[in-house]
């Protein structure tokens, strides 16, 4: 395993605040991916948008709209993300599949891997740049497309179950299960298009909590206490 793309969901990001950055909780990030590029990782970058926008749960708003809105969202997040990431030592590029200015750079495969040819991290921000695919499509599209070894699910949950924990006390943590279980039983580790996506591609990904001490290298070194989805 060498070029891992890191997913990180926005409310995570948000830590305790729920809202927003948690500026700690991104630096503990930052220096971990730091330890695994020093290793020699090549790491890609995704992030959600749920800390600033839920634009799906608004019936006055067009869905075209509000997934334009959700993909400007991850835009702000990279670049905070990447900023905090230059914070501590690291280079950083943050590509888009659209134009935006001075901001980012247009997203191509080449550029991708000559940026992580360099050591660089790479955040691939504004999903798929278009309406009605999620930022799930949108990892999983580019895990594909730059040859990444293993998407890395970094939620605010520390696994995929089979009920929601927060609802079912009871619920059931696998440790290990298949995407076309997932697929099955719709256990919503991703969308129903990412999950068929990385089923096609024979992408796994592997499901951990963000907030859990040192969880991002302790997955990369073999200390994995989430869920694997195998392919």
């Amino acid at each position: 395993m060498r070029r891992i793309l890191l997913k990180l969901s926005g409310e995570a990001l948000a830590g305790d605040k729920h809202m927003g950055f948690d500026e700690e909780t991104v630096r503990k990030v930052a220096l971990q991916v730091k330890q695994l590029v020093d290793d020699g990782y090549e790491i890609g970058i995704v992030t959600g948008g749920g800390n600033f926008w839920r634009g799906r749960s608004s019936e006055n708003i067009d869905r075209t709209k509000a997934d334009q809105i959700g993909m400007l969202a991850t835009i702000m997040n990279c670049i905070y993300v990447s900023e905090i990431f230059r914070s501590v030592g690291m280079q950083t590029n943050v590509l888009t599949p659209f134009e935006c200015g001075s901001f980012t750079k247009l997203f191509s495969k080449d550029r991708a891997n000559k940026y992580f040819a360099k050591g660089m991290v790479v955040f691939f921000a504004g999903g798929t740049g278009h309406p009605y695919f999620s930022t799930d499509t949108g990892v999983v599209l580019r895990a594909v497309e730059v040859d990444a070894d293993v998407i890395l699910l970094a939620k605010s949950i520390d696994g995929v179950y089979d009920a929601d924990p927060a609802k079912v006390p009871t619920a059931k943590k696998y440790d290990e299960v298949s995407i076309d279980e997932v697929i099955a039983k719709n256990l919503q580790v991703v969308d129903m298009t990412a999950s068929i996506l990385a089923r096609d591609n024979k992408m796994p990904m592997w499901v951990f909590g963000l907030n859990e001490e040192n969880s991002i290298v302790n997955t990369v070194k073999g200390e994995f206490k989430g869920t694997k989805v195998t392919v």
